[in-house]
């Protein structure tokens, strides 16, 4: 329910699955390999986040070839094909459609073992919710746009939104991780409740325990915040409750849009500390964010608790 990608069965072995998914974005950064490589990192995602590898990729290419030179879908094409093969996942064609707007992302094929897929529907009440990336890379891209976002801020969010999340898949793959998504256009609020959705159950995050991008918390208390972060929390504010005093900045950056988010990932709660340790070490912001919850009297399923009282504001 709600994955990130089709997984079917291979005809000639049971245990292995084609993981199938696409994804396409429109540019986010000037630079065009920076934007390919950014479009790639999110197309593949989706494959990591079922617990799997990709293994071939198509591209996806919309371009105004009569506003713009060839030269820049160069670049675009280029900037993929680095990350592409940083995945292991070799282009092996792809289609091109004359667009008035630039746009890009793939096709992916992948592999997983069926024993071992990260089903939305397969979390457990108990486990621990772990975040690999920090959030913010929607209101630092409409910052960008505006032209209000710092060098500094750019470049970390560039750096999070290149960084494939195939490392922090390798270090899940050694713990007991039954459920994950990556956390995308939804937000992580939105992403979050459709494993609860999926999984029948409810969670608590801490909220003092978000990491955020440079710059982030600063430009959401000061207003500057996308139009789709606004609408993400409105969905899902049905399904919110709230203990401790509320910091509206931190709830508008669990709803933030992301791009190439990082991957939430649900792990039994005494694999956590070591799962965090082992994404630290590949340099990755990872944090423990919050836990599942069983529904109860009074706590239905797909809830989401927010809890500030650890938080100041």
């Amino acid at each position: 329910m709600a994955d990130d990608a089709a997984v079917v069965r291979f005809a000639d072995d049971e245990s292995c699955g084609l993981v199938l998914t696409t994804d396409v974005i429109t540019p986010i950064v000037d630079d065009p390999a920076t934007f390919g490589a950014i479009a790639a990192c999110n197309a593949l995602s989706d494959v990591y986040a079922m617990g799997g590898a990709p293994r071939f990729v198509l591209n996806l290419a919309f371009f105004p070839d009569d506003r713009l030179p060839l030269s820049v879908l160069r670049e675009i094409l280029r900037g993929a094909a680095e990350i592409c093969a940083q995945a292991g996942a070799p282009v092996v064609g792809g289609h091109t459609v004359r667009d008035a707007e630039p746009k890009f992302g793939l096709a992916v094929t992948g592999e997983v073992e069926r024993a071992r897929i990260w089903s939305n529907t397969g979390a457990r009440a108990g486990q621990a919710l772990v975040l690999t990336k920090a959030l913010g890379t929607g209101v630092i891209g409409s910052a960008i746009r505006s032209g209000s976002a710092s060098a500094e801020e750019i470049d970390a969010a560039v750096a999070s939104m290149t960084t494939l999340n195939q490392g922090a898949r390798a270090c899940a793959r050694r713990v007991r991780v039954s459920s994950a998504t990556d956390v995308t256009g939804f937000g992580l609020l939105g992403h979050l409740r459709n494993i609860l959705r999926g999984s029948g159950l409810a969670a608590r995050l801490r909220m003092d325990s978000l990491p955020a991008l440079p710059g982030v918390l600063a430009k959401i208390r000061a207003d500057k915040v996308p139009g789709g972060t606004r609408s993400n929390l409105r969905f899902v504010s049905p399904w919110i409750a709230y203990e401790g005093r509320e910091d509206p900045a931190l709830t508008l950056l669990a709803a933030d849009a992301q791009t190439s988010g990082g991957l939430l990932l649900c792990v039994d709660p005494e694999d956590a500390d070591a799962l965090v340790e082992a994404l630290v070490a590949l340099d990755l912001p990872a944090r423990r964010i919050g836990d599942l919850l069983a529904p109860r009297e009074g706590l239905a399923a797909q809830t989401m608790i927010l809890d500030y009282s650890g938080a100041s504001s």
